[in-house]
């Protein structure tokens, strides 16, 4: 693959990643503080700390359900990951 072609799914990568992040920033407005945890969880900060452990770079966007937190990366190689924490326990349900 060229280095032009590599340029632009790089710039396509980010174009929506920061799509998806305004998206998780008009959920997460639903009044949870994202500072806090679920009962008896761990915090968003928390996770974002064990998901760095996985994939080193910028965080894109963060999300929670009931039971997970969904926490995107850019890589500082230009690729987005997708890592699954558990938001009770703090284990990794999965990265890819």
């Amino acid at each position: 693959m060229t280095k032009w072609w590599q340029a632009a799914l790089v710039v396509l990568s980010v174009v929506a990643a920061i799509s998806d992040t305004t998206a998780g920033r008009h959920n997460s407005a639903s009044g949870r503080n994202s500072a806090t945890s679920p009962a008896g969880g761990i915090s968003e900060q928390h996770a974002i700390a064990i998901a760095q452990q996985h994939f080193k770079g910028h965080v894109l966007a963060i999300s929670q359900s009931d039971k997970h937190y969904r926490i995107k990366i850019l890589s500082e190689r230009g690729t987005v990951h997708m890592v699954l924490i558990n938001a009770v326990d703090g284990s990794v349900v999965s990265a890819r």
